[in-house]
């Protein structure tokens, strides 16, 4: 019953996938395989045309079979009596023996190689390459650069693999039909607990004690006038055996356990925040003109480290100007060429369609700017010049993609509170408890200036 042209295509098509997947595997087992498109072609597509054609063979001897029920005459041609004692027909069999145990080793292979490359950074951030090339280009620039995207994203165990695959071919979908949201709202709904994965890393007990962080700003003025502050940080920390907590990782729910009510989807607007102390103490806040109401049927969240860290793997500048600054405080951009911080931002803050248009229009405005207006500058120091163009350039494709929508302050960071509400989310002084007691707001709190 396998003698059909049904059968005999089934072979053929696994045949040939399964000789070309054996091939690009060699190839890139010693190391010539480097393009992301490759890798999904004979990583994925190869092997499903392996397993289909497989699935052909059986195909075809349900429908020989049927075929035969119905009254109607055999499509194929009889097979001859096998005996083994007949060495043709002896090797014939050793044969296909043979070939069935190569074809389960390409399955194996495929499979492993397949989840292996779907779980790379590789598949995650270059093959859908405009969809994920702002998360991709903020990866490689993040602290986080050197975990995999799937140690976050998904951690460990199977069901959560699952889910995240299952998510991963609706997305597909929608990249294959351009239905997919501009710019990609960030996957809050979806995250794995920080305590199965941020934690697996970042022990909250032994992460305490205060940080020293110099930040540096600069006028739009001639001279880039520099003004520096000095935060010591109290970072703090807990231990759930010894029952202390302090500092901003109070929140961390060594000591107290927290949970809230978001009024938006992105978690910017709390509503609603319930504490609970280690003594068993429940205390309830309501953002200003919030009644219970107002807070049916929307999601109830235990804070964890992601509430706060919301873009650890994947931070954008917070602004224009802050790029700048901090390129300007790392030298890429020398302060002490005239009006470089007011330039600088202008030129990122133009709207441009892509980012050779960008490159372009950065480097025009610059360069005409200090033609113009400090010729003797422009010519004494050419070097300077070109290479903050380079750095404006690097600013601009590191943090805005307009064809996918993304912009300055596109997504929210939650560190902090200059740019964004992030610590005023909930530390406002709006939220009061039925008694009117408030959260507190005081800025010693979590940091002091030196």
């Amino acid at each position: 019953m396998l003698r059909t042209r049904l059968s005999f295509a089934g072979a053929a098509l696994a045949a040939t996938s399964g000789v070309l997947f054996v091939a690009v595997f060699l190839v890139d087992l010693f190391g010539f395989h480097t393009n992301p498109y490759i890798g999904i072609l004979f990583f994925l597509v190869f092997p499903a045309f392996f397993a289909l054609g497989l699935l052909l063979l059986p195909l075809s001897a349900f429908l020989e079979r049927r075929r035969r029920r119905a009254g109607r005459p055999p499509s194929e041609l009889h097979w001859p009596r096998v005996d083994l004692n007949d060495p043709s027909q002896r090797r014939a069999v050793f044969a296909v023996a043979l070939l069935t145990m190569v074809n389960l080793l390409v399955v194996s292979l495929a499979t492993y190689r397949g989840v292996e490359f779907m779980d790379s950074v590789t598949f995650c951030g270059q093959v859908c390459h405009q969809v994920m090339q702002p998360e991709f280009a903020a990866y490689q620039d993040s602290p986080h650069s050197r975990v995999t995207c799937v140690e976050c994203h998904i951690g460990p165990g199977a069901p959560w693999f699952v889910r995240a695959k299952l998510s991963g071919t609706r997305q597909v979908f929608s990249v294959l039909m351009a239905s997919h949201e501009r710019p990609i709202p960030s996957p809050v709904e979806d995250l794995r607990p920080a305590r199965d994965t941020c934690e697996r890393c970042h022990w909250p007990e032994k992460f305490h004690g205060d940080k020293v962080k110099v930040i540096r700003e600069y006028a739009e003025d001639e001279r880039n006038t520099e003004t520096v502050n000095t935060l010591r940080i109290h970072i703090g920390g807990g231990s759930e055996r010894l029952g202390i907590a302090a500092g901003i990782h109070w929140h961390m729910n060594v000591a107290n356990e927290i949970e809230y009510v978001a009024l938006d989807q992105a978690r910017q607007s709390i509503g609603y925040i319930w504490l609970r102390d280690r003594q068993g103490n429940v205390r309830e806040y309501f953002a200003e003109g919030v009644t219970s109401d107002a807070l049916q049927g929307r999601e109830r969240r235990r804070m964890d480290c992601m509430d706060c860290h919301n873009r650890p793997a994947h931070p954008f500048a917070l602004s224009a100007e802050r790029a700048v600054d901090e390129a300007m405080a790392t030298g890429e951009i020398a302060a002490t060429l005239p009006y470089a911080k007011r330039e600088a931002v202008a030129a990122l803050e133009a709207a441009y369609p892509d980012h050779g248009a960008a490159a372009t229009g950065i480097a025009a405005r610059l360069r005409d700017f200090y033609r113009a207006q400090y010729p003797t500058v422009y010519a004494s120091r050419r070097q300077d010049v070109e290479r903050a163009i380079r750095a404006a350039d690097g600013l601009y494709r590191r943090n805005v993609f307009p064809e996918m929508r993304v912009g300055w302050g596109t997504y929210p960071n939650n560190i902090g509170h200059m740019a964004f509400p992030g610590c005023f989310r909930c530390h406002d002084g709006s939220h009061a408890s039925r008694d009117g007691t408030l959260i507190r707001q005081e800025c010693d709190l979590c940091h002091d200036f030196e």
